[in-house]
């Protein structure tokens, strides 16, 4: 199991955003603060064999393959993980089996990164690609399965027109995700509640997986949402 700090990415995702009604434009929400933060990571992966952070940490990797073991997805199913960053989410199905998974970014630096990652561990046959999921090349549809761990929170942050950037998500999911297929989405900015409305058009609920719950002021909740969408 690679290592990693999801735990700060996810500290970092609620600082900078008072909630879904009102997120705060933020640098975490544009590729110029990617591409830096993934060119960093990259030379200290060359430099030092760090992968960098696992967002969300290892239990939730664990979380969505285990559902997906549960619910019998088979391993050669088409997995398309949205925004993969170094690449963590691809190796660890891979271990599981899984042997049709892409994994795009839009920062070139991260592609590479994850490349890196995925030599380092053995493995082969994974697909990587530079693409905008906003902006994507035709070629890309028909997934099975598709897995965002802190994309939609990324453009739900966009300091440009957040509000279309997340329709535009929402169109793209719906064109590259096939009918009955599913979707399978990890945020620390949305709730559940928040997460049906945003994708209510061609998407149905189908299942709310169990996450770690915080109290505070005598009340509780959970620290992060993470729902199964099937398409319609």
């Amino acid at each position: 199991m690679i290592a990693g700090r999801g735990a700060e990415v996810e500290a970092r995702f609620r600082e900078s955003s008072p909630g879904a009604g009102g997120f705060a434009p933020s640098a975490l929400g544009t590729r110029e603060h990617w591409d830096a933060v993934y060119e960093r990571e990259l030379h200290n992966f060359q430099e030092h064999g760090d992968v960098g952070e696992i967002w969300f940490g290892d239990k939730s990797m664990n979380r969505l393959i285990r559902w997906m073991q549960k619910h019998r997805i088979p391993l050669d199913a088409s997995v398309l993980d949205i925004g993969t960053g170094n690449g963590a989410l691809l190796v660890e199905l891979a271990k599981f089996g899984f042997s049709n998974i892409t994994g795009i970014d839009y920062s070139p630096s991260a592609i590479q990164l994850s490349g890196s990652v995925i030599e380092k561990e053995g493995l082969s046959g994974i697909k990587l690609k530079v693409e905008d999921f906003l902006n994507l090349s035709t070629e890309m549809s028909g997934f099975h399965i598709c897995i965002d761990k802190g994309t939609f929170d990324a453009v739900s942050l966009n300091p440009d027109n957040a509000i279309e950037k997340r329709k535009q998500y929402v169109k793209s999911l719906s064109r590259v995700l096939k009918v009955k297929g599913f979707f399978l989405i990890t945020s620390c900015n949305w709730t559940k509640e928040e997460l049906l409305n945003e994708f209510i058009g061609g998407f149905e609920l189908f299942e709310e997986l169990s996450t770690p719950k915080f109290s505070f002021g005598g009340r509780s909740g959970n620290s992060v949402a993470s729902l199964v969408f099937q398409k319609t």
